[in-house]
This record gives C-alpha cells, sequence and structure tokens, in this order.
C-alpha cells in the first residue's frame, strides 16, 4: 500500500513541480530499493512488508534531525530548512504520532497481553509494539517508557 502511495506521490509533485517533493520521495524510493535487495539472500522476493518501511521512514527522518542540528550549529540555516522540508515530506506517509498517553496506554496494554513482569521481558514488549504500532510510536521514549513500567 505505501508502496502505491510513493509512485502516486512522485507523480502528483512532479505535475505540480514541487521539486522538494520529487527528490524527496525518489530518496525514498531509493532507499526502498536498497532494502528490498538486502532482503532478497532471506528468501524475502516480495520487498520489505510496510512496518519495515515506516521503520526505514523514522530511521530518514532521524538522520535529518541530527543534520539539522548540525547545520544549526555550523550557521547553514538554509540548510537545516531544507532537511525540515524534507522531514515534513516523509512524515506525510507514516501514520499520525500517538501522544505520550496514548503510547503509555498501549505500552500498558501492551505489557499485559503479553504478561511481561521484568525487564528481561523487554524485548519482547518492544517487538510487539514495532509489529503492532510501527510509525506511531516513537522508538526511544518508548522503550524509557517500558523500562520504567517494567521497573528497570
Amino acid at each position: 500500500m505505501l508502496r502505491e502511495r510513493f509512485s502516486d506521490a512522485l507523480k502528483q509533485a512532479m505535475r505540480e513541480k514541487e521539486v522538494l517533493a520529487v527528490s524527496t520521495v525518489r530518496l525514498i524510493l531509493a532507499r526502498l530499493k536498497e532494502r528490498d535487495i538486502e532482503v532478497r539472500p532471506k528468501g524475502n522476493a516480495d520487498g520489505i512488508a510496510d512496518a519495515d518501511i515506516q521503520s526505514m521512514m523514522q530511521g530518514m527522518i532521524k538522520q535529518r534531525r541530527e543534520s539539522i542540528e548540525l547545520y544549526d550549529k555550523g550557521g547553514r540555516p538554509e540548510l537545516a530548512e531544507k532537511e525540515r522540508n524534507e522531514i515534513a515530506i516523509i512524515e506525510r506517509f507514516l501514520p499520525k504520532s500517538m501522544s505520550d498517553s496514548e503510547a503509555e496506554a498501549v505500552i500498558k496494554e501492551t505489557i499485559a497481553a503479553i504478561g511481561a513482569a521484568s525487564v528481561k521481558d523487554m524485548g519482547k514488549v518492544m517487538a510487539a509494539l514495532k509489529e503492532k504500532y510501527a510509525g506511531q510510536l516513537d522508538p526511544s521514549k518508548s522503550s524509557q517508557q517500558v523500562k520504567k513500567l517494567l521497573g528497570g
């Protein structure tokens, strides 16, 4: 489903002559193709799943946020602004992020469903959260909350 949205968005951006949107969607498609090629030896000829695509895009956003920080420190506001605009374009394809209270409720629910009792179960909880709520939860914030709730 996401793959179709990328193609449609690329066509739309080209029609509307949105240069930054065209280049950003092409970057997403290029990274997606790289990831698809990486999983072929593992017997996955269809490419990566939507959850993995969302995770890949979260990584792209993280890279851009790091770049923004460096550009701001280096006195390059025009490059920082370009990165911010790219983040906005990438975020169009991700589901809306959960608020902190929504995230906490989902994490508590997942912990209860799995029956996690200690920090040793953190990996199971994080895997379940990633599988079910990819793109909606910030992984670093989630891991901190899970650790806190499991008494870590």
